[in-house]
């Protein structure tokens, strides 16, 4: 039985790869910012189902699936492999940086290694996959990195945290030099949005901290699970302000 061309047993195995991966962020949410060891035997002495992180990667893990569709070829299905690895190491970042401010060195590291791997694995097949990633980690920490020291001689702080700027660079790897251009764009003008909100309605208070982070990640997402054609246009309306 098939669905969308796709056997119906991926899709069951997708939605058990969203379950485990789903709980191995909650388990990294709580043991990352305790600066305790991920890989430990008490992930199952200390077993609690997180069911909205579950739930929530399977949903994730399922628009993958059906945007990238099964290929014959091993590399070509190199983008969804990435994209399903890359996907709890982002809602932990989302989670973690919105609660504590941060987004571990141990996470941002394990986020560019496995890209550098995928980087790698890529250019077996399209040498050309290799110089776009590059590209697309340079401007992402050389861009994120820029703003944070002018913000800090300007601000007398930091605009936001170095590890926004690690976090990006490792991005790079992923989406490449375009994706990680719309990304940049998506995030400030979300954050934008979300901040005047929150500052307009005061939940936040001018002194009180922003996290970028989940900004981050949620323009990360709408890049993987929305068409590119689409966001392009709708970010074209909004910075020509209706003129494109």
């Amino acid at each position: 039985m098939y669905l969308n061309n796709v056997h119906i047993l991926y899709y069951v195995l997708f939605c058990i790869l969203g379950l485990i991966s789903g709980q191995i962020s909650a388990w990294c949410i709580k043991r990352m910012p305790e600066h305790k060891k991920v890989i430990s035997k008490d992930f199952f002495k200390e077993f609690k189902p997180n069911y909205i992180l579950m739930i929530l990667t399977v949903i994730i893990y399922l628009i993958l699936l059906t945007i990238n569709g099964i290929k014959e070829q091993f590399l070509s299905n190199i983008q969804l492999i990435k994209y399903t690895i890359l996907t709890p190491m982002l809602i932990s970042a989302f989670v973690i940086d919105y609660k504590y401010q941060i987004i571990p060195n141990r996470l941002n590291m394990t986020i560019f290694e496995v890209g550098l791997a995928s980087t790698f694995i890529s250019g077996l097949f399209n040498m050309n996959l290799i110089t776009n990633a590059l590209l697309g980690m340079l401007f992402g920490g050389g861009v994120f990195l820029i703003i944070t020291l002018i913000g800090g001689l300007i601000a007398g702080k930091e605009a936001m945290g170095f590890g926004d700027v690690k976090f990006m660079a490792a991005l790079g790897l992923y989406f490449g030099i375009i994706n990680i251009i719309v990304i940049s764009l998506m995030a400030f003008l979300l954050a934008a949005i979300i901040s005047i909100f929150l500052l307009v309605t005061k939940i936040k208070k001018k002194s009180e901290y922003i996290p970028f982070g989940p900004f981050i990640v949620i323009a990360s997402f709408v890049s993987m699970l929305v068409p590119f054609n689409i966001i392009f246009i709708v970010l074209a309306k909004i910075f020509t302000l209706g003129m494109y």
